[in-house]
């Protein structure tokens, strides 16, 4: 990656949330690697893939990878020092001390060593000078049956900020001091005044930095990204942005439709694997919870719990009901006792992320 990349992450560190942030640990089930890799493979993880790899970590990621995962090694990689501070100082100020902290690019075969159960890289691959060669070193990383998990900027969703970004280029701008001079003189009811009123990038100088004056940023149609990943080795296992439909071809003829309109329901989010790598259904299966969901459905809890949507379909608020059944798979369930009246709410929390379901 081009030292002006890195040069724009040294001077905006993204994103710049307070370092007495929080997050609860049932906001981060969809970033369990239990969860995950029981999801995709049927199987509990072995023991070579309990490590994660956080590929361009930013300033907050590691932690609430860290909280969704207290006891697995997560290895998180950036370009920038700076950011890597910040992310430092968060996880330990909260407690969180299992996150090994790397500078290096990506694409460098070198910059860290071993294989991991699970990567993420979100929001990071569109910055890439070589989006495809920064695919193949991680899919080199995976171990068997690992998981990848990207974001990138969908083509329509990213349409106000790109013309603004080029227009910024294009007028030498460079700072977000001069790009909110030129914000704040919009017209009212004109594009550009509009998007001030709705991002929420624009509340904060490091904000307008990384959607406005990016050094570099690539936007993707659906069948250009699905290109992409066949030349990397992978497959689309699951689409999580909102909305995503669960099967993953039709997912896809939805979000053709859509292009055709020159609409999109947001950035793609996509869970992947080698291409090459299939999974077989075990003889006999168990369901349990999600593990970071274990202290939210406690007998004691009032009120409804509601968990924000972090896997593409919306969750359901658990109020008293919905927690204790729930509370039922504390210990795994064979799946040969589910009943007809229970299988409905197992295959709706199956899908949630919130129950497991595998071969012993």
């Amino acid at each position: 990656m081009s030292d002006q990349v890195q040069t724009h992450y040294q001077s905006y560190p993204y994103p710049r949330y307070p370092l007495i942030a929080s997050v609860r640990r049932c906001d981060t089930y969809a970033l369990n690697l239990e969860a995950l890799w029981a999801r995709f493979n049927r199987s509990l993880p072995p023991p070579e893939a309990k490590k994660i790899l956080i590929a361009g970590c930013g300033t907050f990621a590691p932690y609430p990878w860290a909280v969704a995962n207290p006891d697995v090694p997560i290895t998180a990689l950036d370009l920038s020092e700076r950011s890597l501070r910040r992310a430092r100082w968060h996880t330990s100020l909260h407690g969180r001390f299992n996150v090994d902290y790397r500078c290096g690019d990506l694409s460098d075969p070198d910059v860290v060593e071993g294989k991991f159960g699970i990567i993420d890289s979100f929001g990071v691959l569109h910055h890439l000078e070589d989006p495809l060669a920064g695919l193949m070193a991680l899919e080199q990383r995976l171990v068997q049956g690992g998981i990848l998990r990207i974001m990138v900027y969908s083509r329509y969703a990213r349409r106000e900020e790109e013309s603004i970004r080029r227009a910024f280029r294009l007028l030498g701008v460079t700072t977000p001091r001069e790009a909110r001079r030129l914000l704040n003189k919009a017209r009212p009811g004109s594009r550009l005044a509009g998007y001030l009123a709705t991002a929420d990038e624009a509340a904060t100088d490091v904000g307008v930095a990384d959607a406005l004056l990016h050094p570099r940023a690539r936007t993707y149609r659906v069948d250009e990204l699905l290109e992409t990943l066949r030349l990397a080795g992978l497959k689309p296992l699951l689409f999580a942005h909102h909305g995503a439909l669960e099967d993953v071809s039709e997912e896809v003829c939805r979000l053709r439709t859509l292009e055709k309109t020159r609409q999109s329901p947001g950035n793609f989010v996509v869970y992947l694997a080698r291409a090459d790598e299939s999974v077989a259904a075990g003889p006999s299966r168990m369901i349990k919870l999600n593990p970071c969901l274990v202290s939210a459905v406690g007998f004691f809890k009032l009120g409804k719990l509601r968990i924000p949507a972090r896997i593409g379909c919306v969750n359901k608020s658990l109020g008293f009901s919905e927690r204790r059944f729930l509370r039922s798979f504390l210990s795994p369930v064979p799946g040969c006792k589910i009943t007809a009246d229970q299988a409905e709410m197992v295959t709706a929390y199956k899908r949630a992320l919130f129950l497991l379901e595998y071969s012993p």
